[in-house]
């Protein structure tokens, strides 16, 4: 069994932007977890630390539109762990807005399309499926960008999570275009910038099993997908730089899900060379 990484911090490389001082979430002393709990998860991040580099990981939380119950459960659970939401913008109540300020100060919000509405005429769920009339989609990603920014102000970020994480390709040119500088849809990016003058940063686990039984995937499928974006980026396979980005929905987040990621929380915050990023980090928006 590998032994805790002392001074971990000294001489690392980290993978994604750079930690702001104290900006950590540490457990504890009596909240440490046990080593031989998640084995895999800590030998990953041993790894990193050995290599002199952090891992970085970002949250993502979609389909927010007003202060709830299960929000604010999602929110308790996190903590001090940034959670980026993703917010329809059609749909969003005013009071989410001074609910979010005083809740969680920390979190950050980004535009989840227009009215999260399906425009594709396959089975593949889209709002900006290619076949789409350009000039409606840009009234569409204009007027979610204008919405959010009156609410929410500076807390709002020029970045699109499209619903469904789809977004057609031949669409990228109209996001500069409406003042949305960045993009997040899912699985590791192919470039850093897709398209001139927009950055994007995925999500490559989702919490949800929305083809079984729309609940938890497991532990286990969580873990795997967590593990393998996390060695292909320490073996140069993916963008070392994007950081591993988990997806959740608060409305459907089972005792499973909320179980996991009070785990997950406690274990990447106690090591010392895994950081969790806000998403101003994600998207260099700083």
């Amino acid at each position: 069994m590998k032994q805790p990484l002392r001074n971990p911090r000294a001489n690392q490389r980290q993978d994604g932007p750079h930690p702001a001082a104290g900006d950590r979430n540490q457990s504890t002393p009596g909240e440490r977890t046990n080593r031989t709990d998640w084995p895999d998860l800590f030998g990953e991040l041993d790894r990193w630390g050995e290599a002199g580099r952090v891992a970085t990981l970002w949250w993502r939380d979609d389909d927010a539109t007003a202060p709830n119950e299960r929000l604010d459960r999602l929110l308790a659970i996190a903590g001090a762990v940034p959670v980026t939401l993703a917010v329809i913008p059609a749909a969003a109540e005013p009071a989410l807005a001074p609910w979010l300020a005083s809740r969680a100060p920390q979190a950050v919000v980004v535009q989840h399309g227009w009215r999260h509405t399906n425009h594709s005429d396959d089975r593949r769920k889209s709002e900006f499926p290619a076949a789409r009339a350009p000039a409606a989609v840009g009234a569409d990603l204009a007027a979610g960008h204008a919405r959010l920014g009156a609410l929410f102000g500076d807390r709002a970020l020029a970045v699109l999570a499209p619903p469904w994480n789809r977004f057609d390709e031949r669409f990228l040119p109209l996001l500069a275009d409406c003042g949305i500088a960045a993009l997040s849809r899912r699985d590791p990016r192919g470039a850093r910038c897709p398209a001139e003058g927009v950055v994007e940063a995925n999500i490559h686990v989702d919490l949800v099993a929305w083809r079984g039984d729309r609940g938890f995937v497991g532990k286990g499928a969580a873990l795997a997908g967590i593990l393998a974006h996390l060695q292909a980026r320490r073996r140069g396979a993916v963008d070392a730089a994007e950081p591993t980005g988990i997806l959740t929905h608060h409305a459907v987040a089972d005792c499973g899900a909320e179980a996991f990621l009070r785990a997950l929380c406690r274990r990447v915050g106690e090591h010392g060379a895994a950081r969790w990023l806000d998403g101003r980090e994600v998207f260099s928006l700083t």
